[in-house]
């Protein structure tokens, strides 16, 4: 599929093209500008609906969780000969143990070094080196 070839009027002087240019370039602005808009919206109530979609799964998470919870210590209490307090407390313990571990799991990801960062670092400090030893000779 071929272009149309623009047809300019040939009696137009240049500052009637500026005078259009200059029109043109402020529907272009004022049309991204509301292309902009656009999108952020879209943006926000998608982000909005996933927003709501976690929390929702949030809720259901804990939900699960303590329902989970009374499952294993109830499970354990009746394996202890009906001592529910056993079961209460074991769970209690392993939920401490995974949480402990969770967090320390978490602390070591946040401590832990950007590699890809330290690289580029190193990659600009070796450029910046090359370039101000090629000029010294």
């Amino acid at each position: 599929m071929a272009a149309a070839p623009v047809r300019g009027d040939p009696d137009l002087g240049i500052p009637d093209l500026i005078r259009r240019l200059t029109q043109d370039s402020k529907r272009l602005v004022a049309d991204e500008v509301r292309l902009a808009k656009i999108d952020a919206t879209d943006s926000l109530h998608r982000a909005a609906r996933g927003v709501l979609w976690m929390a929702l799964a949030f809720g259901v998470g804990v939900v699960m969780f303590v329902a989970v919870t009374l499952f294993v210590a109830t499970l354990i209490g009746r394996a202890a000969n009906g001592h529910m307090w056993i079961g209460a407390l074991v769970t209690g313990l392993l939920e401490i143990g995974v949480g402990a571990w969770l967090v320390k799991r978490g602390i070591s990801a946040m401590i832990a070094p950007s590699y890809s960062l330290e690289a580029s670092r190193n990659a600009l400090a070796d450029t910046a080196n090359w370039m101000t030893s090629g000029r010294k000779r």
